[in-house]
This record gives C-alpha cells, sequence and structure tokens, in this order.
C-alpha cells in the first residue's frame, strides 16, 4: 500500500521572531522550532517515520516563507528510494518566499537504491527581495554495501519558475551518462547547491561569494571534480561529483557557511543534528 504524506510549512515574522506552523497528513511531521541564532532565524527538522520511499509513495511538501521571515529546514538522515517493481516514487517541494523572505533548504543526502524508480521535484519562487540557499545531493547506489546501483532511474528537478531549470533522468542502464569522462565519469554522488536571489545579484556581492566558493574548492579533494558559477545573472550554482556522500559533504557545508557570511552577514550555525 502506497504511503501519502502531505506537509504545509509557513513561516512568519512576529515581533523580530520567525514562527513555524504547520499543518500534516500522513506520515510526516515538523519537529519543535529550535533558535540556536536568535529569534530572527528558527531552525526546523522535518521527519518522514518511513525512512523511504517504494513506488507509489507521494511526498508534498509546502512551504510559504512570509515578509522577513527566515527559516531553515534540514532532516534528520538521509532520504531512501528503495527497490519497486511499480510506480514512481514521488517527493515534491515546493516553496513561495514572500519580500525580504530567506529560506535554507539543506535535506541531507537522496539515496538511489538499485531497481529505485523515484522522482525527486524541487521549487521555489522567490519574490524581487528575496533570497534562497538551496541543495540536493544524491547518491547512487550503495557501494560499500555492494549494492551498485546497475538498476532504476533517478529524476531530478529543480526550478525557480522563469528563471531557472535543471532536470535530468539518470537511467542506471545509461554507462554513458554513468562512466563517461564528460558526465559522471564513474562518480556516484552528485551535489547541487544554489544561491539564489528574486532580483539580480549586485556584481561585487556575487563576486565576492565566487572568491570564496573557489578559494574552499581550491583546498580539497574534489578540487577537480567541483566547481561555482553564476547559471544567469539571478542564481549562482556549486556543483560537486564525488564517489560518495561524505567528501561531497565536507564541501558543501563550508561554502554554505562562507556564502552566509559574505552574502547575508551570518555565521555559520550548524544545525545541531549535523553535529550528531
Amino acid at each position: 500500500m502506497a504511503w501519502h504524506a502531505n506537509l504545509r510549512l509557513n513561516y512568519t515574522h512576529e515581533r523580530s521572531r520567525t514562527v513555524a506552523r504547520y499543518q500534516h497528513e500522513g506520515p510526516l511531521r515538523i519537529l519543535q522550532s529550535l533558535y540556536p541564532e536568535g529569534d530572527a532565524i528558527c531552525h526546523n527538522v522535518l521527519v518522514h517515520p518511513p525512512g523511504g520511499f517504494v513506488g507509489g509513495d507521494v511526498m508534498d511538501i509546502r512551504i510559504t516563507v512570509g515578509t522577513h521571515a527566515h527559516g531553515l529546514v534540514t532532516t534528520p538522515g538521509a532520504t531512501r528510494y528503495y527497490r519497486t517493481e511499480q510506480d514512481t516514487a514521488t517527493n515534491s517541494v515546493h516553496a513561495r518566499l514572500e519580500e525580504g523572505a530567506r529560506l535554507e533548504w539543506l535535506p541531507l543526502e537522496s539515496l538511489a537504491y538499485p531497481g529505485c524508480d523515484a522522482l525527486n521535484h524541487l521549487a521555489f519562487e522567490l519574490a524581487p527581495t528575496a533570497e534562497l540557499m538551496a541543495w540536493d545531493v544524491t547518491a547512487l547506489g550503495l557501494e560499500q554495501a555492494n549494492a551498485p546501483f546497475t538498476t532504476g532511474r533517478f529524476l531530478q528537478h529543480m526550478e525557480i519558475p522563469g528563471v531557472w531549470l535543471e532536470r535530468g533522468l539518470i537511467d542506471a542502464q545509461d554507462q554513458r551518462l554513468l562512466n563517461s569522462p564528460l558526465a559522471l565519469a564513474g562518480q556516484r554522488c552528485l551535489a547541487t547547491f544554489v544561491f539564489a536571489s528574486g532580483s539580480a545579484l549586485a556584481g561585487p556581492r556575487a563576486e565576492a561569494a565566487l572568491e570564496a566558493a573557489r578559494a574552499l574548492i581550491d583546498h580539497s579533494p574534489l578540487k577537480h571534480q567541483a566547481g561555482v558559477t553564476l547559471a544567469g545573472p539571478q542564481v549562482m550554482v556549486l556543483r560537486v561529483l564525488a564517489p560518495m556522500v561524505e567528501p561531497a559533504m565536507q564541501l558543501l557545508r563550508p561554502v554554505w557557511a562562507a556564502w552566509r557570511h559574505t552574502l547575508w552577514g551570518l555565521t555559520g550555525q550548524s544545525p545541531r543534528l549535523w553535529n550528531l
């Protein structure tokens, strides 16, 4: 029997405090709101008790970040897409950011098990003065468990409507995509980290953020498998290929902290779960 879960998460800015309210149906929860950085930024942990998806499962998350609110969302563990015989497992996230709002969408990795049929669909709408940091990290197969990604499909969709769209199908049968030096080059973890603004980024601000990320890439073991660029006037994108999740995260997290400092004047206050 397929699981269907819905979550509506609403951040509002009330008396200098970001407040999170939510409604849910099915196996999807938000844990207690945390304020490790003070009242202005609300940290939340998104929990999916089944721990993974099979064919026909649907998780639908809708987030609204109100004017001048700032929310940070992460997860307690990996999202798992298991082998399925029929139907697609769907994870759909849609967020709308109002004027002056900020959202940090920072879930832990997705694991594509051999034989999965999965869709990971992310869409973010930004008002002109809203800003977003969001990443997507996907590992194909479980190499350390001797379960390589030899069968299955994983469709990724990441979008800022009218501004930027990335959509790609990873099929386990597509050896050219998986192993060509012009594609994934045998790496089995791919990560995309986006900073986006509802209007064009000022040149000096964007250049400072690019330089900060490039300095970290240059000192990373993945320096030949990572790069950062402006994908358009409103979007900056970091891409990483790695053999597994841990090296990718060891680059993403310092870049996130550097972008927070450079672009928002904030420290890299890691969510508590990242340090467990």
